[in-house]
């Protein structure tokens, strides 16, 4: 695995990091930065047409826009969110959680070209289902289905390690730790019941998530954010260590160096949103939806909510509640003594058992155990469109569908301690494939973007004058 770590620290350590923030500028540029100037538009399209949302896909061609927000946040919003920005404070810093924001600030305005693309591009499935996302907006828009195939196999095996060995290995552990659940029983019943929720197809994957989301989302920032409500007096020199450790040399910043924050800042961040990445477009073509721009909004909603707030409350209640000290932190990475409650997960459950006890690590672990089983979910079903990409035959679906479940339960008893290596590999390999394309992509997003915003106005103003006509 040390080949994999090396060519993981290659990646993340200065080419991608290089590639993400130029196409995330170039993105933000020709939209006039509109994720941050136009968070009027793409609020009220989202979180303000809630109350008015569809009931469900016309003919059975999709998924409401807020269950494909909720498929793509399920398999978003997983153990990074708790584990993964823990584990990038205690190697990168305080500083990592600017770069963090930083990332998902560039990050929306390329997670709405890919929403957009993907609705553009999508096809209509054997069931007349809609499906789409990078594989079909390279072979249709940029006409090249050999790059199409090739993402389509790095999806595969993204979700087999990181989208399924990682999330089944966290909940067993989770169960262990928390009630001494045999890993071995769990791992059965996990396999079980993502079986079962794989074979109805997007439309039960979408209907699960849209209640599971939710209320894991209430569950985990809600009492994150009464943690950082009862230590308040520390919030200011919080955000003040942040900002000093994104910036200051090594010899200031107590020790941290600023590679080390952007290099974990920039990676942490876009494995929790997957702006860039690809995947989570996958979800996006499915809603029933006639304006590709319009999906486009909901995609800058879903790297808001999943980096701006459960990551930002996750590094409050770390850098808030005395559990965390960045010049011990470092001191024992550097000598490689990390004790097992500062790496990951039970770093972030001690920030919560300080104002709930021991309430406040079952808060963390079935906050984990829901975020973990919907993204087993979500990487199941793009496991499942990237080997649709790459054949149609029925017996290598079947094949999939008896392996997704295998892996369940080997992660479940595994130690895989090294698959997070594989993660960074593979998340990494999908960006390099995806963020040129979309690049190439970005005049006709950013048309489709302008044209949306063009008719929205028209019709706006038509209102606006009927109702003074009445």
């Amino acid at each position: 695995m040390a080949f994999f770590e090396a060519l993981g620290n290659w990646l993340w350590g200065g080419p991608l990091l290089a590639v993400f923030l130029a196409v995330g500028l170039w993105y933000s540029f020709a939209t006039g930065f509109f994720p941050i100037f136009g968070v009027g538009v793409w609020w009220r399209t989202t979180v303000g047409s809630l109350l008015g949302r569809k009931k469900g896909g016309k003919g059975g061609r999709g998924v409401t826009q807020l269950q494909a927000l909720s498929t793509a946040l399920a398999a978003t919003v997983g153990t990074g969110s708790i584990a993964g920005v823990a584990t990038a404070i205690v190697y990168g810093g305080p500083g990592a959680v600017f770069w963090m924001w930083m990332s998902a600030l560039l990050g929306m305005a390329v997670s709405c070209g890919e929403k957009t693309l993907a609705v553009r591009h999508r096809e209509r499935g054997p069931d007349g289902s809609y499906r789409g996302g990078p594989m079909e907006y390279m072979k249709n828009g940029l006409r090249l289905p050999w790059l199409a195939k090739l993402f389509a196999l790095l999806c595969i095996a993204e979700t087999l390690a990181g989208g399924n060995l990682a999330q089944a290995n966290s909940i067993a552990s989770s169960l262990s730790a928390a009630a001494g659940a045999n890993r071995l029983a769990v791992g059965v019943v996990l396999a079980a019941a993502v079986a079962l929720v794989l074979a109805g197809g997007i439309k039960r994957i979408g209907k699960l998530c849209e209640l599971l989301v939710p209320a894991m989302a209430l569950l985990f920032v809600g009492c994150g954010l009464a943690v950082v409500a009862a230590n308040w007096r520390s919030v200011p020199g919080a955000f003040a260590q942040i900002i000093a450790y994104a910036f200051a040399p090594r010899a200031v910043a107590g020790g941290y160096a600023m590679g080390a924050a952007l290099r974990y800042g920039v990676a942490r961040g876009v494995f929790t949103n997957e702006a860039g990445l690809g995947m989570s477009a996958i979800a996006h073509a499915c809603a029933d939806v006639e304006q590709p721009a319009e999906q486009g909004m909901w995609g800058i909603f879903e790297v808001f909510f999943a980096t701006m707030v459960i990551c930002t409350v996750t590094a409050l209640v770390i850098l808030t509640s005395g559990v965390y000290d960045p010049v011990q932190a470092l001191a024992l990475a550097e000598a490689g003594a990390l004790p097992d409650g500062m790496l990951g997960a039970p770093l972030t459950a001690a920030g919560f058992a300080t104002l709930f006890g021991e309430a406040g690590e079952w808060i963390v672990s079935v906050s984990l155990i829901l975020f973990a089983f919907t993204s087993l979910i979500g990487s199941g079903y793009y496991g499942r469109r990237g080997l649709e990409t790459l054949t149609g035959s029925s017996w290598a679906m079947g094949l999939f569908c008896l392996a997704f479940p295998a892996c369940v339960i080997l992660g479940a008893v595994g130690d895989v301690t090294a698959v997070w290596q594989l993660v960074d590999v593979f998340n990494g390999l999908l960006a390099a494939v995806n963020l040129p394309a979309l690049l190439l992509l970005s005049p006709e997003a950013v048309h489709l973007l302008r044209s949306w915003l063009r008719t929205r106005r028209g019709g706006e103003a038509a209102l606006d004058n009927r109702g003074g006509m009445a």
